[in-house]
């Protein structure tokens, strides 16, 4: 009896040790759009292809960079609807802290209460695992800037920069190449847009790609307007 046999079931591995709904849930994310981060000296960016398959779409509707506390941000490459109810727990979880601590919940923290959400459905009967993979951006409670990913299986990592979704071998590659321990968060940025380009079909511009900074200088996360965005772009060129 071959792995296909187990590949229905979540709560049970197949015979080679895999849990194959999890395998399948990091498909979703590889077929979703191109998302990726880079973490500077002085701050984060994250940043992602937000290009639909109808004109007619209105770009302002959808929201793909979130900012989930003051000083922290995701994005996602997978399915939308799967990462709406993570942003809402994850806002929840970091009002909760606020009321106890009266502080803002520090990004690792943050990350390890929305990676543990995510594992929980893995080990759940009746559910199914969150087709999404997570950037997490923001300030640690050491005040140093940090970058993190979190998978469906409920893993995280940190990093110094990294790309999920369609085309992330090709982003890693390019990151790989570009990335300096020095680098600074408006380098940073540049370096984020350069790298969405190399796999962007058709022309960027301030409405197609989102991006979100978190800045050491004052902590706090924020998303950039089309017309920042575009100016960027503008500079590039």
């Amino acid at each position: 009896m071959g792995d296909s046999a187990y590949s229905f079931s979540l709560t049970t591995f197949s015979r080679t040790g895999k849990l194959l709904q999890i395998e399948y849930a990091l498909n979703a994310v590889a077929n979703g759009r191109t998302a990726l981060g880079i973490a500077a000296t002085d701050g984060v960016v994250i940043a992602t292809d937000k290009k639909f398959s109808s004109a007619l779409v209105e770009n302002e509707s959808v929201r793909k960079v979130e900012r989930v506390t003051d000083g922290s941000g995701f994005v996602y490459a997978g399915v939308g609807p799967d990462y709406r109810v993570l942003v809402r727990k994850a806002r929840k979880s970091a009002q909760a802290y606020f009321r106890e601590y009266r502080e803002t919940k520090p990004v690792g923290q943050l990350v390890k209460s929305t990676a543990s959400v995510m594992q929980e459905y893995t080990q759940s009967g009746g559910v199914r695992p969150f087709g999404v993979s997570l950037l997490v951006a923001g300030m640690d409670g050491d005040g140093v800037p940090r970058l993190f990913q979190v998978d469906p299986s409920g893993a995280y990592f940190g990093w110094k920069a990294t790309a999920i979704g369609k085309g992330y071998v090709n982003a890693k590659n390019f990151l790989e190449k570009r990335y300096q321990e020095d680098m600074e968060l408006e380098d940073a940025i540049h370096t984020a847009l350069l790298t969405l380009r190399e796999g962007f079909e058709g022309e960027m511009n301030g409405h197609n790609i989102e991006v979100g900074v978190v800045s050491k200088s004052d902590g706090k996360f924020r998303l950039l307007t089309p017309e920042q965005i575009q100016d960027y772009l503008d500079e590039a060129n």
